[in-house]
């Protein structure tokens, strides 16, 4: 294990053991709902892990350690200071060796995922290619990260503030599997649809566990997008949805937000503008993803034991 790896005792037990290990992002909890929601949501996450046969990780930067589960202290602590920085892979270097406290996003939660060993990894949506990106040039690091690491990505699809289409069209071009949980539809974060169909489709996480297995056994690195459509009836329509983002996104031309500091602004505009039912929509979302998340890390254990 690298020096700069920080293991919680719980998931240092159920790594020896070789135990299903969750990892969960701290982005969500430090730039992605206000407090307290987001802890509340962060202790409801962990729990529902933990009663799905798995052991939570949730990953952050701590004082330049990359800690791989957090105490109760320290996720109180994340969702409450106001100088966490916002952590992806050009960053992770700086803040390490600056001894600083970061909040890691899907592209670095992944990466240190990966070094500690963990298959499986729980977020709400995942970055990808920015509407505009044509001339832009904005493309997630978690997109790039998906090409090379053994993570599987278990989300409700691409974030809706996104160009779904050309996010799904870079994943095929990169080889990463796009396999969508139980219907035909691609998710769109918020709404259970985005107005594509999935790559593929698996109704079971038995039947994911296996295609893991199977992709990673024959040498086929890289991850797999597990788009696990919200409940519908937690769903915020996606044409309704839609009219809220376009908003969003001229607010924030208007405000001159670009960069890593844009999601978190489109997701507070739109929370504020949906009279909060944006942020019930996500917190189900990520609840509902923990839990398939959890089922297919307990399948992937039996069946790599």
């Amino acid at each position: 294990m690298h020096p700069a790896i920080h293991l919680h005792p719980d998931v240092a037990a159920a790594l020896r053991d070789g135990e299903p290990v969750v990892a969960l992002e701290s982005t969500i909890i430090a730039h992605g709902m206000p407090y307290p929601q987001n802890v509340a949501t962060a202790r409801a996450v962990e729990e529902i892990v933990r009663s799905n046969g798995a052991i939570p990780a949730t990953i952050a930067i701590i004082k330049g350690k990359c800690t791989v589960g957090l105490t109760d202290e320290e996720l109180d602590y994340f969702g409450q200071a106001k100088d966490i920085l916002k952590v992806s892979l050009r960053d992770m270097s700086y803040v390490i060796s600056q001894q600083l406290y970061g909040a890691t996003t899907v592209a670095a939660t992944m990466r240190i995922a990966a070094m500690a060993g963990i298959p499986i990894f729980v977020t709400g949506g995942i970055g990808g290619v920015h509407r505009g990106a044509e001339t832009s040039m904005d493309i997630s690091a978690d997109l790039t990260e998906m090409e090379h690491t053994n993570v599987a990505v278990v989300s409700a699809g691409v974030k809706s503030i996104l160009d779904i289409g050309l996010t799904l069209e870079y994943l095929e071009t990169k080889g990463i599997p796009v396999v969508t949980f139980g219907q035909e539809a691609f998710p769109s974060f918020y709404s259970s649809t985005s107005g594509f169909n999935s790559p593929l489709t698996l109704d079971t996480p038995e039947a994911i566990a296996a295609m893991l297995k199977v992709k990673w056994d024959m040498g086929l690195n890289g991850s797999v997008l597990i788009a696990n459509p919200v409940p519908s009836h937690q769903e915020i329509p996606a044409a309704e949805m839609e009219e809220h983002i376009v908003l969003a996104l001229d607010a924030a031309k208007r405000a001159g937000v670009s960069g890593k500091d844009i999601t978190p602004f489109l997701l507070k505009y739109i929370a504020t503008h949906t009279n909060g039912e944006s942020l019930e929509a996500n917190i189900a979302l990520i609840k509902n993803n923990a839990a398939l998340g959890a089922q297919i890390a307990v399948d992937l254990s039996a069946i790599t034991d």
